[in-house]
């Protein structure tokens, strides 16, 4: 089948030398999805809750071009500026993984791009 790149106007824009996403037939792999709006606005000084529900949305869009959805997220990980946040980032996670959730990983990073609080990396699989 061969690798396949996948790009979406309905997320954020890849800011470097990356796709949003790469599939080679039944999973997808995204890049990190951060608290940008699809015109590439960081949402910086938007709270931990703010910031956690723009990156679900630009990783739902992206899921979505690729052919999937956010139901067939086998595997997610969460990195957050601060761990501190992690409460409540996992309550608007859980907004969107709230039956079958996926296997998840949550690690503080050192730093996130733009000064931003969470990025969100997903492994799914297409139906």
């Amino acid at each position: 089948m061969g690798k396949e790149s996948i790009r979406t106007d309905e997320a954020a824009p890849a800011a470097g030398a990356y796709s949003q996403a790469t599939t080679d037939g039944d999973l997808v792999f995204t890049a990190g999805q951060v608290a940008l709006t699809p015109d590439g606005d960081p949402l910086d000084s938007e709270p931990i809750e703010v910031q956690t529900e723009r990156a679900l949305e630009n990783l739902e869009a992206v899921l979505e071009e690729a052919g999937t959805g956010l139901e067939n997220v086998l595997k997610t990980t969460v990195f957050l500026a601060d761990i501190d946040d992690f409460e409540a980032m996992n309550e608007v996670y859980a907004g969107y993984f709230d039956a079958d959730p996926p296997a998840r990983s949550a690690v503080q990073a050192g730093a996130l791009p733009l000064g931003l609080a969470v990025e969100i990396e997903a492994v799914a699989t297409r139906p």
